[in-house]
């Protein structure tokens, strides 16, 4: 998880706060509103969200425990934090936790992490060009400017993809949190 942040809070604060998926999943629901919102509303997003069902499923028993525990632990620490106000019943960001751009490095379980996949890339860009320099990798068929050109490409097209992947896994960027 990356931060990139204004304002005074500490880093290591940060990470803390947002450690907690409840927490997470609360600044995510606010920053994607961008107005205030009711503690029931956003007791039923986290419920919903944390059952992976649809907002109409979640049942009363479900909605009531997330509700407690967003009202008596979370909103009161990320209160402390500065990150909201909250009056018992609606919670607004503060400015600080609305300038808060958040990365999320969520990496699916049949995926690599970007900088192993980048590692790797690397690696296959340096057997390449040795090859090219102890004349071994054929240049009849492709030339090589070519195969310069291909590692180049290869490497462009990842940082394109890595950039718009980044930017959906920001929070309140896409529907559910990261």
């Amino acid at each position: 998880m990356a931060t990139q942040m204004g304002g005074n809070s500490d880093r290591g604060e940060i990470f803390e706060l947002l450690s907690n998926h409840r927490r997470r999943y609360a600044i995510h629901y606010c920053k994607r509103e961008g107005e205030p919102v009711t503690l029931g509303d956003l007791a039923e997003h986290v419920a919903a969200w944390e059952l992976d069902k649809e907002v109409e499923e979640i049942t009363s028993a479900e909605r009531k425990r997330v509700y407690t525990s967003l009202q008596q632990t979370h909103l009161p620490t990320l209160e402390r934090a500065d990150m909201i106000e909250f009056d018992d019943r609606t919670i607004e960001l503060t400015d600080e936790a609305s300038e808060l751009d958040v990365y999320l490095d969520v990496v699916p379980s049949d995926s690599i992490p970007w900088g192993l996949y980048y590692l790797g890339l690397t690696a296959l860009g340096t057997v390449v060009m040795a090859g090219l320099w102890l004349e071994v990798v054929p240049t009849e068929a492709v030339p090589e400017l070519g195969w310069a050109t291909l590692v180049f490409a290869l490497f462009a097209v990842s940082a394109v993809v890595h950039v718009v992947q980044s930017q959906r896994m920001r929070l309140g960027e896409m529907e559910r949190p990261p």
